[in-house]
């Protein structure tokens, strides 16, 4: 047997087609397609087209995936009311998992479909977004027949007409997040799909890893970070402080890149084009100050600016409020998902990896009885 690999580091699971992690050159790759090449101004709708269908569309906001994923944003009246018999005192990412997990019914057999992807993508904005409006105490706003995705996401859950840059703004946020390779939410849905499971099953599991802030939990953490600092002036200090003790740092480092994250590098460029300028300048303070600690302290780790740094500036400067910083990834991943659900079963089999057994072997049972004493429930027992 091969030695044991913690974190699954560099075992090779199968073949993808989808997407290229570069992690030492930091390159990202979607079906062929540098990520530069496609941000900013591709739309999510031509990445949903990509990603499904293998290919580039033949217009920018291809109509039949525009019409499609409208027609999904419109749930059923069923789907309406158990969102609405949902306690509002839960986060939304929690209250997103039930509602993904609900719209589970006959539509999803296994094995998965392009179709059951394009419903998975087009719902779960106006699950997430009607969930939110109620919290609030206000009435959802119904899906657009017209709208783009991005664009309709974002009016229906802050419930008002977003600008033209803040929807361009989150259009490339969710094209940059739409997929990543076999990370954790991913090989999770993979993993449940192998074992001849439905597509919903699938993306509730997905959505469980990538709660957590080790792998889509964090961009919120940054913001709290900038918080914390206030000023540019303390940030040296603020990161002496947290590092001494022995602290993390949210929005540094990636498991997979050993230099620049190509999708933290673009998401900067985006923040200088949306953000307050003094935000922007506190968070680029304390990247400077905190790459030249890591680098200090943590020597040959090479740490980098990771994809959640600048995501929390950007989703701040659309109007997104923290507990949606994480939800909004999720809505971004679903075709990520989807994709890698259509390629999974395409070629399945079962993902079962072995452990190397630790314990001892020759223990004897302390309670053992004799095969003799009568056992539970016959006749005569107590």
């Amino acid at each position: 047997m091969a030695a044991p690999t913690k974190g699954l580091e560099q075992v090779v699971l199968g073949r993808s087609a989808l997407t290229l992690v570069a992690g030492e050159t930091g390159g990202l790759v979607y079906r062929g397609f540098p990520i530069q090449s496609l941000v900013p101004g591709t739309t999510y709708e031509a990445i949903v087209h990509l990603f499904l269908h293998g290919s580039p569309p033949r217009e920018p906001r291809p109509e039949s995936v525009r019409a499609d994923l409208a027609h999904h944003r419109r749930l059923s009246p069923e789907m309406e009311r158990l969102i609405d018999l949902l306690p509002t005192d839960r986060p939304p990412l929690d209250a997103l998992r039930t509602m993904i997990s609900a719209l589970g019914d006959a539509r999803f057999p296994y094995p998965a479909t392009e179709a059951q992807g394009r419903i998975l993508i087009g719902a779960v904005p106006t699950m997430l977004a009607r969930y939110v409006q109620r919290q609030r105490g206000r009435t959802p706003l119904a899906p657009s027949d017209r709208a783009g995705h991005a664009e309709d996401y974002l009016r229906m859950v802050t419930g008002s007409a977003p600008t033209e840059p803040q929807v361009h703004a989150l259009e490339d946020y969710l094209v940059l997040l739409a997929d990543h390779g076999m990370n954790a939410s991913t090989f999770a849905l993979r993993v449940v799909l192998s074992t001849n499971s439905d597509l919903i099953s699938a993306a509730t599991a997905a959505l469980g890893a990538l709660k957590g802030p080790a792998h889509g939990g964090a961009p919120s953490k940054v913001s709290d970070m900038l918080d914390a600092v206030a000023d540019a002036g303390n940030a040296e200090t603020w990161i002496r402080g947290t590092l001494g003790r022995g602290e993390r740092l949210f929005g540094f480092g990636h498991r997979a890149y050993k230099t620049e994250d190509p999708r933290g590098v673009l998401l900067h460029r985006i923040a200088r084009q949306i953000a307050d300028p003094r935000r922007l300048a506190l968070a680029e303070a304390v990247e400077a100050r905190a790459l030249e600690a890591l680098a200090r302290e943590k020597p040959g780790r090479r740490l980098y600016t990771n994809v959640e740094f600048y995501s929390a500036v950007v989703l701040e400067a659309v109007g997104l409020p923290r507990e949606l910083f994480t939800p909004t990834f999720a809505v971004a991943r679903t075709v990520g998902w989807a994709a890698h659900a259509l390629e999974q079963v395409a070629d399945n089999r079962l993902i079962r990896p072995d452990t190397e057994y630790t314990g001892r072997v020759d223990g004897t049972w302390p309670l053992a009885r004799g095969w003799d004493a009568p056992a539970l429930g016959a006749a005569g027992s107590a």
